[in-house]
């Protein structure tokens, strides 16, 4: 009995099963093999057993549908296009202490990073009424011997009374004309784009403006006028340069 015992003891070893998880399930019918072995080195026959994997469960979606919206402006496709022309005089009659010339730098020559705030007295292009003020600064960029000038960018405004204000920025060249973007407004000028051409006249004395002007309503007539062709010798008239009330446009600013 104890030969017979030992016997049996020696058939009956443990089993290991490889993890089913670890099989493919990328079939829902498959026919899956699983093997194991008899861990008792005396016996090396592999045993293999055939299983059948249950199908697996397929689902399907309710279809829906959905609409992008665009969260553009609904005003926008009624925004005006057409470019409106508007011309301005910038003169400063040495009455405001502009321009004043900061040396950041410390050089006694122009050199970048020197600042220039200005304010002059703003008119209409026929010189007929006074409108306002500009205000800004200007920081130098680059000196330009051989041209006599300088190089600066600018950011300023343009400032109409009640009509409210323009902005722009850009390249400011006291040696030769350039153009300035239109940034923004306030008033009759909300909602403004474009671009602002500059005109050194007599720098910095005498400055003329032609703004091309969109996303806006028609201007205002008191505006607008037939300009005065720039030159060295133009001036306002005697009651726009007096501010006499008929010649300035309402709650002009000073």
């Amino acid at each position: 009995m104890a030969c017979s015992s030992s016997a049996l003891k020696t058939i009956s070893p443990p089993i290991k099963l490889v993890n089913p998880k670890s099989l493919s399930t990328s079939s829902p019918t498959n026919n899956t093999l699983l093997s194991f072995k008899l861990s008792n080195p005396s016996l090396t026959q592999t045993l293999k057993l055939h299983s059948t994997s249950s199908q697996s469960p397929s689902f399907s979606l309710p279809k829906r549908s959905f609409t992008c919206k665009s969260q553009a402006n609904p005003s926008d496709s009624a925004r005006p296009t057409n470019v409106q022309e508007l011309h301005v005089y910038e003169i400063n009659e040495r009455d405001r202490g502009s321009p004043a010339y900061l040396r950041l730098s410390q050089k006694s020559v122009n050199t970048l990073g020197d600042l220039v705030p200005f304010s002059n007295k703003l008119y209409t292009g026929d010189l007929e009424k006074r409108l306002g003020i500009t205000a800004g600064i200007c920081i130098l960029i680059e000196n330009k011997p051989e041209k006599k000038g300088d190089r600066y960018e600018a950011i300023y405004s343009f400032y109409f009374g009640d009509y409210g204000h323009i902005s722009v920025q850009g390249a400011y060249l006291t040696y030769e004309d350039t153009y300035l973007s239109v940034t923004g407004g306030s008033g009759v000028f909300e909602g403004v784009y474009g671009e602002v051409k500059l005109q050194q006249i007599v720098f910095p004395f005498k400055l003329f403006y032609t703004f091309y002007l969109k996303g806006i309503k028609d201007l205002p007539e008191v505006l607008l006028g037939k300009p005065v062709e720039p030159t060295p010798y133009v001036e306002p008239t005697p009651a726009a340069k007096a501010c006499e009330p008929h010649a300035t446009v309402p709650n002009f600013t000073n």
